[in-house]
């Protein structure tokens, strides 16, 4: 659902996608080739967000600041099932783990992984390329060449997932029984150590 809110509509590039059970409302522009997920919201009620080309924002995540603020989430951002970013700016080609909650005036550098279930404290400055984990998250490495190269991949499929969906999604009943022939699904998808051992 897209929302207008106080004179702000939500302006979305076409080459996009926003699943029809996510929730965009107000002063929010998503740029080319950005994937939101059934279940996410991206409330730019109070403030202005950002998101930039190729980011993706998966299912149940949430995107919102307190009054006043704009933030942005950069080229190529990937934000993962259930995080929530408030108030925080994410850099360019980042990744943010699964429940991961990033809080305000918080900035996350360019190339920086932010481990699942990690907690960023509010005016948190992260350096580019830092490995976070934990609750407090804290800096344990810096992200490696082939970590980086692995998740790049992965956003990637991400950011071809908005043309898959405009092409092929639909919504239709359940079948009632499992066909003959049903159709293989396709394996592309590695694990780092099956990425790395690829490289």
């Amino acid at each position: 659902m897209i929302y207008k809110f106080k004179n702000h509509t939500p302006i979305v590039h076409e080459s996009s996608f926003v699943h029809p059970q996510a929730a965009v409302t107000g002063n929010v522009i998503i740029g080319k080739d950005c994937y939101i997920g059934p279940g996410a919201a991206i409330r730019g009620d109070w403030g202005e967000i950002i998101l930039e080309d190729g980011v993706n924002v998966q299912e149940n995540c949430t995107v919102h600041m307190f009054p006043g603020k704009c933030i942005t989430l950069k080229k190529g951002a990937h934000v993962g099932h259930g995080a929530i970013i408030h108030g925080a700016n994410l850099g360019e080609n980042c990744m943010i783990g699964m429940n991961a909650v990033i809080m305000d005036d918080s900035e996350i550098g360019e190339e920086c992984i932010v481990g699942a279930l990690a907690f960023v404290k509010a005016e948190s400055k992260i350096p580019k390329r830092s490995l976070l984990v934990g609750n407090p998250a804290k800096i344990i490495k810096e992200v490696s060449e082939d970590m980086i190269a692995w998740k790049t991949a992965g956003t990637r499929l991400y950011q071809r997932l908005p043309a898959d969906c405009h092409e092929s999604l639909e919504e239709v009943e359940p079948l009632r029984e499992i066909p003959k022939h049903r159709p293989k699904q396709e394996n592309f998808y590695k694990t780092l150590e099956e990425f790395r051992k690829k490289e």
